[in-house]
């Protein structure tokens, strides 16, 4: 799961949609699936359906980005002019088409080892909350296979965001960048980071990253789960990738709009003395909150979020076909155990 987690997406909390779908096949994947594709295989079907997705959506992620850390160096002028059709003309026009792919590769690098991460995290407090004697007690019950799932999921994506942090803020950093280049790719910016902020400087907003682990995930789930009961009790005989794709999008919509404005936070508090630049927000957390209601009133935590909505669907679309393709391909393959 992506600590938008989830993250959001990882990353991004936005992600919901795409994330509910990995979470269904890889954290809980049924016999015939088991007995179709390993573990190694599923790692790599999922790591790189997750990068596929998010290279094809790059650029709505980068306008996502640069729309939300305008408020902080900008004045309310300027702010009143933003607009998606703006910022993406000025990309082509100052940076070149290519630019909308900034930042991408530290997102691939990103990918792999939180996919893995989260997998296996997963799997160890699975077995750990179901070792609890009086959760052992009820094994078989639904609501307590519920709750496993739930709070296993949730510490996965607290440790898998924990441990990957670093990359997201690079990827942040770097994806930021317009004309002026402070950082010329992933080594370099982790090395200038640690020089000019030291080692903590790699785990600015990290706490905003972790409250946010817990709603997204909550919601991606209940209201995935509440509209596929539904939508299986009206229309069983509908298709399930029809059913899969409708309802992860609808819950990665859900969650991506419960959850924004503390990936709205996040990112600025991943910015916060980027480039030399002077801090704007030295309140913590709920400080920042309080300034950019202050400054920018309540929509300046829904700033951005317009490209997040449209990259969810073709984002969950190419998750789905990608995975099922890989899956199909590594079964045969030599992984395969």
């Amino acid at each position: 799961m992506e600590a938008r987690v989830g993250v959001s997406g990882h990353g991004g909390v936005v992600d919901g949609g795409a994330r509910q779908f990995l979470q269904q096949h890889q954290q809980q994947p049924s016999v015939h699936q088991q007995s179709q594709i390993g573990t190694v295989p599923q790692l790599l079907a999922g790591g790189i359906a997750g990068a596929f997705s998010k290279t094809c959506t790059a650029p709505l992620a980068r306008l996502t980005i640069l729309l939300q850390v305008q408020g902080m160096h900008s004045d309310v002028a300027a702010l009143s002019k933003a607009s998606i059709w703006h910022e993406a003309l000025r990309i082509v026009n100052e940076e070149g088409f290519r630019a909308f792919w900034k930042g991408n590769l530290v997102t691939i690098a990103h990918r792999l080892p939180y996919s893995s991460v989260n997998f296996y995290a997963y799997e160890h407090y699975k077995s750990f909350l179901k070792s609890i004697p009086a959760l052992e007690s009820h094994r078989g019950n639904a609501g307590a296979d519920i709750f496993v799932h739930f709070v296993g999921g949730g510490l996965a994506g607290i440790t898998a965001a924990s441990v990957t942090y670093p990359l997201d803020l690079v990827r942040t950093r770097l994806a930021a960048q317009r004309n002026a280049m402070y950082y010329r790719g992933i080594w370099h910016a982790l090395h200038t980071i640690c020089r000019d902020e030291g080692f903590l400087g790699l785990y600015k907003g990290l706490g905003a990253t972790l409250l946010g682990v817990g709603p997204s995930i909550a919601i991606s789930f209940s209201v995935y789960e509440t509209l596929r009961s539904y939508w299986h009790s009206q229309r069983p005989k509908d298709s399930t990738v029809m059913v899969t794709l409708a309802c992860g999008s609808l819950s990665g919509i859900a969650s991506s709009t419960a959850t924004f404005p503390l990936d709205l936070v996040r990112r600025r508090m991943q910015l916060e003395g980027a480039a030399g630049r002077a801090r704007v927000y030295k309140t913590g957390l709920f400080g920042t909150f309080g300034n950019i209601i202050r400054t920018e009133g309540l929509r300046g935590l829904y700033r951005g979020i317009l490209p997040e909505y449209y990259k969810v669907v073709p984002g969950v679309g190419i998750v789905f076909m990608t995975y099922e393709t890989l899956k199909k391909l590594l079964s045969h393959g030599p992984f395969d155990c």
